[in-house]
């Protein structure tokens, strides 16, 4: 059975930073994708950043230039530098990845169970 868990967490002042990190357990084959997605009480989920197999990152244009997604293969884990945290930045944090538990296996979306962030003075 495989498990997504996340951490890194909690409560910054505006300006601030976080590094979350997310790992991946169970029996896996291979991963291909690995992203972030977060939701803000009232509002739908929302792509954060991803990034590819092969290092290809993408970033939603309110997070550019201030968030960083880096992954270790080896680890199986990917990571979220946040910096220049603002108060719109405030959700719960959503890792996910897309991997396969056999050879013979199509590639299937796996979730975390998310991590809270606030950012307030």
């Amino acid at each position: 059975q495989v498990q997504l868990v996340e951490s890194g967490g909690g409560l910054v002042q505006p300006g601030g930073s976080l590094r979350l990190s997310c790992a991946a357990s169970g029996s896996i084959f291979s991963i291909n994708a690995m992203g972030w997605y977060r939701q803000a009480p009232g509002k739908q989920r929302e792509l954060v950043a991803t990034i590819t197999s092969g290092g290809n990152t993408n970033y939603a244009d309110s997070v550019k230039g201030r968030f960083t997604i880096s992954r270790d293969n080896a680890k199986k884990t990917v990571y979220l530098q946040m910096n220049s945290l603002k108060p719109e930045d405030t959700a719960v944090y959503y890792c996910s990845m897309k991997l396969r538990v056999g050879v013979l296996r199509a590639p299937n979306d796996y979730w975390g169970q998310g991590t809270q962030v606030t950012v307030s003075s």
